[in-house]
């Protein structure tokens, strides 16, 4: 049949406007809970405010476009969920290692409610924090208490030394813990690594150094060393456990610098992750350790030092086939600082069509606190154009390529409400995957059907194997197909066509 040469490739097909939306995009937000930042805005909210609230939070998302959120549910050596060795977090129940009254699983509620609205859910984990300097309570339970041979103390943190294997092996225990107790989408660190360098402060990893150190020339090198086997480490495990799972990564922004590196960024005297931070983040991707990396692009296009534009153009060429999601800072929209350009509402709007235009895999905004305020309008651009139409989930065919099999048995009956189509589940796939969730097409007799164009979905469908179609009108003619999509985004082959005309509160097929 001639609708669909369906792929999970960015290439849209020839046939398809130049102007057509994307089919495929990542379209993700940071909710970030230390502090309470984002989420809950209090850290004194009764659980059914908490869940009220967090439910609110996903259906703004939703309306903006947005199809995954990262949400933080490890901030400071704390956890937002219940099978953890770690203690209930601060910002949740307003004293660390208090547990919420009356008792809930704050990730099972979010990862579900999320999973009902079509969002993906990613588990962000900061890991290199045990005690943030805003804290007010410290509990019993906290590894600095437990473990304080681990610990590093800078500017009022409690931080871990990576430099110790126990410490690696801690951390690598927390996260597959996660991956193993909840139906997560992905795992998710931000660019806490070593600590941001403050005037007048030391990191003092002398003993670590000395007792594991010395195969490395410099203290630097067997930093960067300590951190690329936390991330293999962890890669590894989470592969043996849950191999389908997403990790991913989002560092600060600049790799290196050209004046500092011929392979670095067309970026000058910026701080930069590989030097500043001993993070080697290019080396992830390289190296197949991430399956998507997102940077920390919070630059505007005016800013000479790191501007944006180059820094997408860098990334593009050094993500090595690995997912690249260009990380937004939304927070500065509108904002009244040195950097003018954030001023004029085009700003982000183009920045997104910037990294379309080069063929990035998408972008995560932060945070979500910054879109709730809707700064120069820019929720509204999203909601009216940029993100107007749905996008599927870009695919990893390193991880799954297999796509599910066809649904079954399409049809149609009218409801005062609308024209009810039901389908029946797909057989499961040679890998024993059946539909995840359903992309619901509907074009004009006239119009030669095609599954590239994102203008032609009528709805993604996440719950059964039904869906009214409420816009139908009488006398008018309609071409259904409908697909299958797996948990990793493979979209299968179609059911259909189903031509269907409405006509006086009757159904009638052509």
């Amino acid at each position: 049949m001639s609708l669909f040469s369906l792929c999970g490739c960015k290439a849209q097909s020839a046939d398809v406007e130049s102007d057509a939306p994307p089919k495929r995009e990542f379209r993700a937000v940071w909710i970030a809970t230390v502090d309470n930042i984002d989420w809950p805005s209090s850290k004194n909210l009764m659980p059914d405010e908490q869940r009220e609230e967090f439910s609110n939070l996903l259906d703004f998302h939703k309306k903006n476009g947005m199809n995954a959120v990262f949400v933080q549910v490890r901030a400071a050596g704390d956890a937002f969920y219940a099978k953890s060795a770690e203690p209930w977090s601060e910002w949740l129940t307003g004293l660390q290692g208090r547990q919420p009254s009356p008792l809930w699983d704050p990730m099972d509620f979010m990862i579900r409610e999320s999973h009902r609205r079509g969002l993906e859910f990613h588990a962000w984990l900061n890991l290199n924090r045990l005690v943030h300097k805003s804290a007010k309570s410290i509990s019993s339970e906290n590894i600095s208490r437990k473990h304080p041979e681990w610990i590093l103390s800078y500017d009022g943190y409690k931080l871990f030394n990576f430099g110790i294997p126990e410490v690696r092996q801690f951390i690598t225990d927390v996260t597959v813990n996660v991956a193993k107790n909840y139906d997560i989408d992905g795992i998710h660190f931000d660019d806490y690594f070593y600590p941001y360098a403050v005037a007048g402060e030391v990191i003092h990893d002398e003993e670590a150094f000395s007792k594991y150190g010395q195969d490395f020339e410099s203290k630097a090198d067997w930093r960067r060393h300590n951190i690329n086997m936390l991330v293999k480490q962890i890669h590894d495990a989470l592969q043996e456990v849950k191999p389908k799972l997403k990790f991913g990564i989002s560092p600060f922004g600049v790799w290196r610098n050209k004046d500092s590196d011929a392979e670095g960024s067309k970026t000058y005297g910026a701080l930069a992750s590989y030097d500043d931070l001993f993070a080697d983040s290019r080396k992830w991707a390289k190296e197949g350790w991430v399956d998507y990396i997102a940077p920390q692009l919070y630059f505007s296009s005016g800013f000479a030092r790191v501007p944006y534009r180059n820094m997408v153009d860098w990334w593009i060429e050094n993500s090595y086939g690995r997912h690249f999601y260009v990380g937004l800072g939304a927070y500065r929209v509108g904002y009244k600082e040195k950097d003018k350009t954030w001023a004029n509402p085009s700003e982000l709007p183009n920045q997104i069509r910037y990294l379309r235009e080069n063929e990035s895999d998408g972008a995560i905004f932060f945070s979500s606190r910054s879109l709730k305020n809707n700064s120069l309008g820019f929720v509204d651009s999203l909601r009216t154009e940029l993100f107007r139409y749905p996008a599927l989930v870009p695919t990893m065919p390193w991880k799954d390529r297999i796509a599910p099999l066809s649904p079954k048995n399409l049809k149609a009956t009218l409801l005062p409400q609308g024209l009810e189509l039901f389908w029946e589940k797909p057989d499961p796939a040679s890998d024993g995957e059946s539909a995840w969730y359903y992309v619901i097409y509907r074009f004009a007799p006239d119009e030669k059907p095609t599954a590239h164009d994102p203008r032609n979905i009528v709805a993604l469908c996440y719950e059964g194997e039904h869906f009214v179609d409420a816009t139908v009108q009488n006398g008018k003619r309609y071409v259904y197909y409908i697909t299958a999509v797996d948990r990793l985004h493979n979209e299968g082959r179609p059911v259909g066509p189903l031509k269907v005309e409405i006509q006086d509160q009757k159904v009638i097929r052509f």
